[in-house]
């Protein structure tokens, strides 16, 4: 697992650690590459090369290619064109990379080569109006459409593929109501429904894909009832078999848990657990689905709980201290 971080304190770049797919154990944490604020790490889909956002103010995308030790070869560093790129995603093809700048309220799309270098920006959108300012927090592609959440402008955009070229439909795709910060989202694998976690909002929002374009169907708070002290949710991430969705509260420090009616796509909150940590920025699901695996920022670990297959819930099980963690990639 390889684990993206901030490089303002101890940290010195990219990691890598070996997990235990029996046990959940983290050992043997090693630095892959030194390099500057490494926060966001996505793979290529053959996994020979790593991409990850760089930089706070002038902000910075990198590519890698993974050597067979597992350490990493920087290969490009190229303008992310906005100032704090925060997330990086890329298509199921390969050939193109987001990035959203929070700070610039950009999304910058980006080639691959063939050598999994990245070419300069090939498109650059600014979601800034003079009405409000644009914090694009994250993007992802689903088949031919790129779907970005807008924290400033509370909105999730969709973006439609036509020509090499993509191309913003013009409103967004459900109306949102007061200033709930849309951060990150996650789609079902059909694309019939999307999950989005609001980072002040304290939510997530369910929508649903129909014929006529996307409707809300729900929402539900990530908190539990009587919780008034500060909060920022951060990340969403769908279970394996598609029964189950988690959320991640920096504040109550919880990930909150929720039962997914597989017909109609609603949620039910079924748990809140306590991250055994502080701030919890990104998690992730290994790839056997039987571990949840949460990067605490301020208490710099990473605390694992195992999931109940059938029930969903989380069981804590250990923490692996690892230098100021951002995103964990298996």
């Amino acid at each position: 697992m390889y684990v993206g971080t901030y490089t303002k304190g101890s940290s010195k770049g990219i990691y890598k650690v070996d997990f235990n797919t029996e046990t959940g154990q983290l050992n043997n944490l090693q630095l892959a590459i030194p390099i500057d604020n490494p926060s966001f790490l996505t793979y290529s889909p053959d996994r020979k090369y790593l991409y990850s956002t760089n930089g706070s103010e002038s902000g910075f995308i990198s590519s890698y290619k993974i050597k067979d030790d597992g350490s990493l070869v920087l290969l490009t560093r190229v303008s992310s064109r906005g100032k704090g790129p925060c997330h990086i995603s890329i298509n199921k093809e390969g050939t193109t990379i987001s990035v959203s700048n929070y700070a610039g309220g950009t999304i910058a799309l980006y080639p691959i080569n063939e050598d999994g270098s990245l070419a300069e920006a090939s498109q650059v959108f600014n979601h800034n109006i003079k009405e409000r300012e644009s914090h694009a927090h994250s993007a992802l592609f689903f088949n031919d459409e790129l779907f970005v959440a807008d924290l400033g402008r509370n909105a999730v955009y969709q973006y439609i593929l036509k020509d090499d070229a993509y191309t913003l439909k013009s409103d967004a795709i459900v109306k949102t109501k007061g200033n709930p910060g849309p951060r990150h989202f996650k789609l079902t694998k059909d694309g019939k429904f999307i999950y989005l976690i609001n980072e002040y909002g304290a939510t997530i929002t369910t929508i649903k894909r129909t014929k006529k374009g996307f409707k809300q169907i729900d929402e539900d708070s990530t908190l539990e009832p009587g919780f008034t002290e500060f909060n920022k949710c951060a990340d969403i991430h769908i279970s394996k078999d598609e029964r189950f969705v988690y959320g991640s509260n920096r504040g109550e420090n919880t990930i909150a848990v929720f039962e997914r009616n597989t017909k109609n796509g609603k949620l039910n909150k079924i748990q809140s657990m306590f991250v055994h940590g502080s701030w919890p920025r990104n998690f992730t699901i290994d790839p056997t689905g039987k571990f949840l695996l949460v990067a605490n920022l301020k208490t710099e670990n990473i605390a694992v709980f195992s999931i109940d297959k059938n029930a969903g819930t989380l069981t804590y099980l250990h923490d692996f201290k690892t230098p100021e963690p951002i995103c964990l990639l298996f």
